[in-house]
């Protein structure tokens, strides 16, 4: 009788650790979110500058097709620990522009129904920062671009939205260290930088 008692505590364990472990698994890790080569002024203004390595072929790397694995909060802003996952691909058609545009076509199903998202990268020269565009498919509406640059492998992007019809500071990051399996991610912040939630990230995989 003892002897099935403990077995059973053991499979009871056994089954609460491989819970417990999958649980782990699901939330992704994301460094510590601060801003990089941009502040906000005394006057509140978001003042962003090019790092030193910033150049126009900062992009090349997407060139080609992708599968991504996302991960995406289920909830902003509310203190949530819950993630859903999802797949997509990525076509991007490389450089435009003479060289200093880049653009690509995510695609993706939400409730079902097929989403599409096109992402319009240019590269000013002048500054040499680049200004990020996004187009949903459920909306036709552009974003307003995210501004920045990459310092060696690690590219941090910025702009001023409005979430909720509250005012955020948003941040992408791309990190290239991976070329056939770049990692980007999304974070939100209500208060000027001074805290940051990721609430969206995706791994891809080159297919092509």
């Amino acid at each position: 009788m003892k002897r099935i008692q403990l077995a059973r505590k053991a499979i009871t364990f056994l089954i609460l650790f491989v819970l417990h472990i999958s649980f782990s698994q699901a939330q992704p890790v994301f460094p510590k979110a601060a801003m990089v080569n941009a502040k906000i002024t005394a006057t509140g203004e978001l003042e962003i500058t090019a790092s030193k390595t910033s150049s126009q072929h900062d992009f090349d790397f997407l060139t080609g097709k992708w599968t991504m694995h996302n991960q995406r909060l289920k909830s902003r802003f509310t203190n949530s620990t819950e993630w859903e996952e999802f797949e997509s691909s990525d076509e991007n058609y490389g450089s435009i522009l003479n060289g200093v545009g880049n653009m690509d076509i995510y695609k993706a199903t939400f409730n079902g129904k097929p989403f599409e998202g096109l992402t319009l990268r240019l590269f000013n020269p002048a500054t040499r920062l680049w200004s990020l565009y996004w187009v949903p498919s459920n909306t036709g509406v552009m974003d307003p671009p995210v501004v920045g640059s990459f310092e060696e492998n690690i590219g941090t992007f910025y702009c001023k939205d409005v979430y909720n019809g509250k005012p955020v500071l948003v941040m992408f990051r791309w990190d290239k260290t991976d070329k056939d399996n770049p990692v980007w991610s999304q974070a939100f912040s209500p208060d000027n930088g001074v805290t940051w939630e990721w609430n969206w990230t995706n791994v891809s995989r080159r297919i092509k």
